[in-house]
């Protein structure tokens, strides 16, 4: 519904109940909001200029003009603005899930104007992501006018209903203030002793216990004020600014510990609403101080807009409270990464030797793979032995110290990103596309490692079978299944990159498996719990520690690759998604045993040859997928704009255009 400004002015009723008072606010900003796009000829923004439009009536015409100031007059009395500056974009629970299901319930669930709540009116009020922008503005004399008029009010509000206030002080303009001050200190104090922050803070900033003084400080700050001493109320704001300073600091110093600890979003959480909570108490400070408390007062109320629109954003949060995570995952995947990357001629042979050792192994697993589905087991069961099946071929490969060429992606992207310390640095770029390289040429090395163990093994082992048992380990049934299921045309393709999405998906969990086993310090438990010394002695403990601490990534990566490519499948099946994986050796694997269990006419078939087509096209997106999606997690961790990326992308086109051998052999 449109209004114009007489018909909002006449609908302005004092007397009224609490929804309709508020609810005739929201119609006021709306109609200030009116035609937000169109500006003044000095560029001041519509809003500002119908705001001073509406001043201009209410100080021409008295009759309207007190029915406005009667009406606010109630609304400063009876909303508790204290809590709109101690409490509002912090949640009650402590922790991001409590956060998470507030956003979703401002999110979908609508709002009543029925409440004391100035937190709940705000989500009313602007609804818009341009209302901080207007608010900010506003120029000097509009806001001495909106002073004058809002002072009135106050004063019209205490001359009506004496004392009775949810402000407090009555006509003091201070009053929610420093109502909110006082809260903020004491959640200051609460969260700053609590004992998962206290015991991560560096114990040298917490020597002279500044989160203890806060209390005493927020008190004589107070009682300055209400005693109108404003040159002691200065010294007291002044020391407890370096009091919140030092605070600050120490919190501060959390982010270090996790990045040496292992990371808890919770944690992250915590920190960030405590670093939050101290800057609006230095914004409450900054108006209580200032000389022209108007224009901070704007700032501050146009901040809480902006969070208000902001806390409709579920995106931003886990932007926030996962980056530092996301970060430490990719730093410790760069770890295990350098472990992939070639750079060397010597390296490069000694990745075709492990890649070969891997397909051997993964030339088992095709053959056990067979064995499973002959059993006939339902369709779960089915699923979890071929997972099972893959996880303990993995699990192996990796404790021979082998490799399994698709795994590389998703590890060796961080490493790469480590390389951009300072992406504006054209040497760290060049090194970086010198990472991507290394990285190409390491894969081919993996993949030729891979296929060129897996195909002779695969096929030994069926003439061997032949020659013993007069009939090869995969039946004709099953080989005919397996040139129709890798094609090139038809789904092979999307099964190959959502495997691409299941490789990185392993990797991730790999990372955050290793962070849990960091966080909670279980190899230095492993090497001194006195049960564990007991049993195994000192040094095998100590031995045993290092080498969990040294595989636990590789053993979850490992683990949970298997279980995801064999489940996963049967998951999506049970609720109508024929979604399959599609995995270059293993697939290779099997296409190798079906052509020998069907002898040479094979080759004189076409499904044949377009199954054969179909697996350079796997490889490259069960690489590339995985790849990529880790390089986006490992750029994002960083902070890596796309501007900046773009930038790196021309430079690797750069480099494939002068150097392409570069990426195919060592120098």
């Amino acid at each position: 519904m449109a209004w114009d400004l007489t018909a909002l002015l006449n609908a302005a009723d004092p007397k009224a109940a609490r929804p309709e008072r508020h609810t005739w606010l929201v119609r006021l900003v709306e109609w200030l909001r009116h035609g937000e796009a169109e500006r003044g000829p000095d560029e001041t923004p519509r809003p500002v200029l119908r705001l001073k439009h509406l001043l201009n009536v209410l100080e021409r015409h008295d009759e309207p003009r007190q029915r406005i100031v009667a009406l606010l007059g109630r609304f400063w009395r009876e909303t508790d603005l204290a809590a709109l500056f101690a409490d509002f974009g912090f949640t009650a629970r402590r922790d991001v899930w409590g956060e998470i299901g507030e956003r979703l319930r401002l999110r979908f669930l609508p709002a009543t104007p029925d409440t004391d709540d100035p937190g709940v009116l705000f989500a009313l009020l602007f609804t818009d992501d341009g209302d901080a922008a207007w608010l900010r503005a506003i120029d000097e004399t509009t806001l001495r006018r909106l002073a004058a008029l809002f002072a009135v009010a106050r004063a019209d509000g205490q001359a009506t209903h004496g004392s009775a206030s949810t402000n407090g002080n009555g006509a003091d303009w201070r009053a929610p203030l420093l109502q909110g001050m006082t809260w903020l200190v004491s959640a200051i104090h609460a969260a700053g002793l609590a004992p998962q922050l206290r015991r991560r803070m560096s114990p040298g900033l917490l020597a002279d216990r500044p989160f203890e003084q806060l209390v005493r400080a927020g008190e004589a700050v107070a009682d300055a004020l209400s005693g109108g001493d404003d040159a002691a109320m200065r010294r007291h704001v002044t020391f407890l600014r370096a009091l919140l300073e030092r605070c600050h600091r120490a919190a501060a110093s959390v982010t270090a510990h996790l990045e040496e600890f292992g990371v808890s979003v919770h944690i992250v959480f915590e920190l960030e609403q405590l670093d939050a909570r101290i800057r609006r108490l230095e914004a409450l400070l900054g108006v209580l101080l200032s000389d022209v408390p108007q224009r901070e007062l704007q700032q501050l109320l146009a901040e809480l807009v902006a969070l208000s629109r902001e806390r409709f954003s579920l995106r931003a949060l886990l932007a926030r409270q996962y980056s530092l995570l996301a970060r430490k995952v990719a730093e410790r995947h760069a770890e295990t990464g350098e472990h992939y990357i070639t750079r060397t001629r010597a390296e490069y042979r000694a990745m075709l030797a492990k890649a070969s050792g891997g397909g051997g192994v993964i030339a088992l697993t095709v053959f056990l793979k067979f064995g499973l589905l002959a059993l006939g087991l339902a369709p779960f069961w089915n699923g979890f032995a071929a997972g099972l099946n893959y996880a303990l071929c993995f699990i192996a490969i990796h404790l021979l110290h082998w490799t399994v060429a698709t795994k590389q992606p998703a590890m060796t992207a961080p490493a790469m990103a480590e390389k951009l310390a300072n992406v504006t640095d054209e040497a760290a770029v060049e090194d970086f596309v010198d990472e991507v390289a290394h990285l190409v040429r390491s894969q081919i090395a993996g993949i030729v490692g891979n296929l060129a163990m897996v195909i002779p093994v695969v096929l030994a082992l069926q003439w061997l079978a032949w020659w013993v048992f007069g009939r090869p380990l995969v039946g004709d049934a099953d080989a005919v299944h397996v040139l129709h299921s890798l094609p090139i045309v038809g789904p092979t393709l999307l099964y190959a990159a959502f495997t691409g999405i299941l490789l990185f998906g392993s990797s991730f969990i790999a990372g955050w498996v290793e962070n849990w086993f960091v966080y909670h310090r279980l190899d230095s438990a492993l090497a001194h719990h006195p049960a564990i010394v007991a049993r195994l002695g000192a040094s095998r403990a100590s031995r045993w520690a290092h080498w969990w601490r040294h595989n636990i990534s590789g053993l979850a990566a490992n683990a949970s690759l298997g279980l995801l490519l064999g489940l996963v499948p049967t998951l999506f099946a049970f609720i109508g998604l024929p979604i399959d994986v599609r995995h270059v050796t293993l697939s290779t694997g099997q296409l190798a045993a079906a052509a020998s269990t069907l002898g040479w006419a094979t080759l004189q078939m076409p499904v044949f040859w377009s199954c054969v087509a179909s697996l350079p096209l796997i490889g490259v997106l069960n690489l590339g997928v995985s790849f990529w999606l880790a390089l986006r997690v490992a750029l994002r961790s960083r902070g890596i704009t796309l501007s900046d990326q773009r930038r790196l992308y021309a430079a690797i086109r750069r480099r494939v255009r002068e150097r392409p051998r570069s990426f195919l052999l060592p120098d």
